[in-house]
């Protein structure tokens, strides 16, 4: 998907919805400048989530490790885009980064928790960051 282009998601289809009808995503945009992925879900909720924040927390194994002890705080992803996003059947987007991360599968219920909890979770990365004395820019390359 290039930027500010759109994929509308099958909704309302009872194979793709759970029998609890949780809410749905209907529509995938991400920004011009390809800093942002728009969200926009069948019960009105929006949430305009940044490519840092979508980077940074990555569901990949690469970020996320197979248990808690390893997950990893990502640095120096201030700058990072969103090249493509990719649908997958009725479940989830795969997002390829410009940094080459293409390996998070983003399900519908992540993207809406990374919505509903931004605030919490970016202050929570941030604190992470500080701690480990890591920053959100990206280190200098030796000349």
């Amino acid at each position: 998907m290039a930027a500010d282009d759109s994929t509308k998601t099958r909704s309302g289809t009872a194979s793709a919805r759970s029998a609890s009808a949780r809410p749905w995503p209907t529509e995938l945009r991400v920004s011009r400048d390809r800093r942002t992925l728009t969200v926009t879900y069948d019960d009105g909720a929006a949430f305009a989530l940044p490519a840092e924040y979508l980077r940074v927390s990555s569901p990949s194994a690469e970020v996320q490790g197979h248990s808690p002890a390893q997950r990893k705080t990502v640095p120096g992803k201030i700058n990072v885009a969103i090249m493509q996003i990719e649908p997958l059947g009725n479940y989830a987007a795969k997002i390829v980064f410009d940094d080459m991360h293409s390996t998070g599968i983003y399900g519908w219920d992540y993207l809406r928790d990374l919505g509903e909890n931004e605030e919490t979770r970016w202050q929570a990365y941030l604190d992470e960051l500080a701690a480990k004395g890591l920053s959100r820019e990206q280190a200098a390359r030796p000349v």
